[in-house]
Formats: C-alpha cells, sequence, structure tokens
C-alpha cells in the first residue's frame, strides 16, 4: 500500500511564502508523476503543479512564476514552494502521485490535504 504525507500548509500573509511537502511510502516500482492540487470552498479541485520522473514541469497561469515544483527521487518526496501567495490562493492542498505498483500496475494515490490559508 502506497500512502502521502503532506506538511507545511498554514496561515500566511498576503506576499508572504509557505513550502508544502510529501513523502511517499510504502512499496512500489516507481513514482511516475506527482502533484499539488488544490480545492478553495465552493469549488472544484485544480491542478497547482505537476512534475514527471524525468524532471518536466507544468503549471496553470494562476501560478506560473509564483509557485516552483520539485522533487527528490532518493526521497521519495515532492515539494512545493510557494512564493507572492495570494489570498486567491486559499485551498485546501493535495497532494498526488501516479505510482507505478508492485502488484496493481498503474495507480493514483492521493494525500489526506493541507490547508493554507492566506490572510493578514
Amino acid at each position: 500500500q502506497v500512502q502521502l504525507v503532506e506538511s507545511g500548509g498554514g496561515l500566511v500573509q498576503p506576499g508572504g511564502s509557505l513550502r508544502l511537502s510529501c513523502a511517499a511510502s510504502g512499496s512500489f516500482f516507481s513514482l511516475d508523476v506527482m502533484g499539488w492540487y488544490r480545492q478553495a470552498p465552493g469549488k472544484q479541485r485544480e491542478l497547482v503543479a505537476r512534475i514527471i520522473s524525468g524532471g518536466s514541469t507544468n503549471y496553470p497561469d494562476s501560478v506560473k512564476g509564483r509557485f516552483t515544483i520539485s522533487r527528490d527521487n532518493a526521497k521519495n518526496t515532492v515539494l512545493l514552494q510557494m512564493n507572492s501567495l495570494k489570498p486567491s490562493d486559499t485551498a485546501v492542498y493535495y497532494c498526488d502521485a501516479v505510482v507505478a505498483s508492485l502488484t496493481q500496475g498503474s495507480l493514483e494515490v492521493w494525500g489526506q490535504g493541507t490547508l493554507v490559508t492566506v490572510s493578514s
């Protein structure tokens, strides 16, 4: 069984920075894609950033230039550095991974979510 555990959420003032971390544990062949999504109250979950095993990344326009995703393959960890935060970034942030599992082929796994609140 693969688990994702997020950390790093909290309260920050507009213009501030936060770094989210997500660590994968369990038995698997590889973490093919890792990413972050967010869901604000009353809104659909949306992609924030994604990184594939080779290092290519993609971001929606809403966060491009402010957020940076990176991964440490040796530690099975993905980080999200968030700068110049805005109140509109307030949401629950979820870590996501596409995992090559040992017995079930390709699986999508989600973390439990971490709350980010941007407010003065």
